[in-house]
């Protein structure tokens, strides 16, 4: 097994990464408040994981106002700055590679996470149908209020700022969050945008914002160490788009140009089918110049015959991650996978977090 392209060192911009699979970000809801600071227990979830060719943090957000779930760390702050601190530090004393994600939710939120318990932001002012964890439970998610045209520059500001405070951190790079019906998902779909200023209509303008804030990103970065996570298609969030091809076509083309490092492309339905909906995914890898990171359902038969055929340079895996620290390992060995527990995906401590065994202790304990 460990002849596939899968355990192959692979060069990202300036990285050398000693496998191509990536972590995808996965939110866990365990950091600590008041602050939104990275828990020590993150320290450790990281550091176990270390051995992944590249490893990117759960979504952290760019503001308050970009929260959208209970218990999600940021990156605005010197307290939350000093937390990633501490994570990078264990990482890279590992011999690991570690992005941030950075993200603003958009209208997936809720009054009670915003400043001053004001209307959650959209490009539209739609609500979303679906729930946000907030209080320990899942609610229904409060009703947004549309951007000013305004306030569009401030939003890329704190972009810009969590980009600066990430290399602060310690960070290898950033990933921004375009993906899964958050802000910059909302303003390039149709279904969720329907302004009418230079944010809105076209594909051209829908594109705007997400394309602004990879140009900001990168010059603070450098694109070398700039990433951006794309779902076309996931309906997750209740967003969706009445022609996705030529959007996402045009998107990645700005992309390219701006000469990122990696598009990280969720094929099909987050967490769900990859063939929900029709797709040419192959058009993305063809338009990009950059690596391109495959995400959603892969296992090893999968990875090993998307990385073969060439239409991938790097896999994501998500759950596996969560209940496998050692999963490269256990893929390279053929070895039997922890299963996971989705009680514990959301919220608590070590639980289901920090105590999933390694293939090693869990052969030493039989």
């Amino acid at each position: 097994m460990s002849q596939t392209k899968l355990f192959e060192p692979f060069k990202l911009g300036p990285i050398t990464l000693p496998n191509r699979l990536v972590m995808a970000p996965l939110t866990r809801n365990r950091a600590v408040p008041p602050g939104m600071v990275p828990s020590p227990l993150a320290v450790d979830y990281y550091g176990q994981r270390a051995s992944a060719g590249l490893l990117v943090t759960e979504a952290s957000q760019v503001s308050q106002q970009g929260q959208g779930y209970q218990d999600t760390p940021g990156i605005y702050s010197k307290e939350q700055v000093e937390g990633w601190r501490k994570v990078t530090d264990r990482v890279h004393e590992k011999g690991g590679r570690i992005f941030i994600q950075i993200w603003h939710v958009g209208r997936i939120s809720h009054t009670t996470l915003q400043p001053g318990g004001g209307k959650p932001v959209a490009p539209s002012a739609i609500r979303a149908t679906g729930k946000t964890f907030v209080n320990g439970i899942f609610t229904e998610i409060s009703e947004p209020r549309a951007l000013e045209l305004s306030e569009i520059p401030g939003i890329i500001d704190d972009f810009k700022r969590g980009t600066e405070n990430a290399l602060a951190a310690g960070f290898d790079g950033v990933e921004i969050h375009g993906a899964n019906g958050y802000l910059l998902d909302q303003f390039a779909k149709d279904g969720t945008n329907k302004r009418t200023d230079a944010y809105g209509g076209g594909i051209e303008n829908r594109a705007k914002l997400m394309l602004e804030v990879s140009q900001a990103v990168a010059a603070i970065a450098g694109p070398e160490r700039t990433g951006i996570r794309i779902s076309p298609v996931t309906p997750a969030n209740d967003v969706s788009d009445s022609n996705p091809q030529p959007l996402f076509d045009h998107i990645v083309d700005g992309l390219d140009a701006l000469k990122l490092t990696y598009i990280h492309v969720i094929e099909g339905a987050t967490g769900g089918p990859r063939d929900n909906a029709p797709f040419d995914y192959a058009s993305l890898r063809k338009r990009f110049s950059g690596t391109y990171v495959a995400n959603n359902g892969y296992d090893f038969d999968l990875a090993t015959k998307v990385l073969e055929a060439g239409a991938a340079d790097l896999i994501a895996f998500g759950k596996p991650f969560i209940s496998n620290p050692d999963l490269v390992e256990r893929l390279k060995k053929g070895a039997p996978l922890n299963e996971w527990d989705k009680a514990t995906f959301y919220g608590g401590g070590a639980k289901g977090y920090t105590d999933y065994p390694t293939l090693a202790a869990a052969q030493a304990a039989e």
